[in-house]
């Protein structure tokens, strides 16, 4: 049986700390803390028992230096108890040390350079890409942890003339939606508003994630 959304961790946690293994299935997913519903969610929907999900912080994203280590870490922490390890990061900043620990280990990992990426579909991303270098992107994830994961750690929070040395360049705010949650989007939208962006939603429900996850 799959665990349901509800029996996730509070999104804090998967900040801080993110998800422990339940050593149920034959494939291992190591992804990051703010993919986490998103799997879960699929795997419920989809029946996937075969597949357990253990989570890294999300809060490396902040510090993208730091994922190549704690993957590698995690690989070699789990990998006598499956028969399969897939690594649901992109790039996410890492330059492509990631890529070549991930080769050098002989897992695979979900393609595409970020999470906004694959979201919308690595493919269709890429087309309009070069066009949105000023547009900042939020997936549900970080409209759910707009303050914890963007504010607070940017010191907007105490510091609020601090948003134009941050975002002065962005003109536009993409609201990525993995989910049709009229409540999302409107923290979405006051998210653009307090950063003086343009706001837009695109639905892009699981994209390449789920297409990924399909074929394992």
């Amino acid at each position: 049986m799959t665990e349901p959304s509800t029996s996730l961790p509070d999104l804090d946690q998967l900040t801080e700390t993110g998800l422990r293994p339940k050593g149920a299935g034959s494939i291992l997913l190591i992804a990051c803390g703010a993919l986490a519903r998103e799997i879960l969610d699929l795997k419920q929907a989809n029946g996937w028992t075969h597949m357990d999900l253990t989570c890294l912080p999300a809060k490396y994203h902040l510090y993208p230096d730091k994922i190549t280590a704690a993957v590698r870490e995690s690989v070699a922490k789990h990998r006598d108890r499956y028969d399969s390890i897939f690594v649901v990061y992109a790039d996410c900043g890492t330059g492509g040390l990631l890529q070549a620990a991930c080769a050098e280990m002989g897992v695979e990992m979900v393609a595409g350079p970020h999470c906004y990426s694959f979201f919308e579909g690595n493919d269709r991303f890429a087309q309009h890409s070069e066009s949105e270098i000023t547009t900042f992107y939020l997936t549900d994830f970080l409209v759910r942890q707009f303050e914890a994961f963007i504010i607070k750690p940017m010191g907007l929070d105490r510091h609020p003339q601090l948003r134009d040395m941050y975002f002065g360049n962005y003109e536009k705010l993409v609201y990525q939606a993995q989910t049709d949650d009229p409540a999302l989007t409107e923290k979405a939208r006051a998210a653009a508003d307090r950063l003086g962006l343009a706001f837009e939603r695109r639905f892009t429900g699981y994209g390449d994630l789920a297409t990924h996850l399909k074929d394992l």
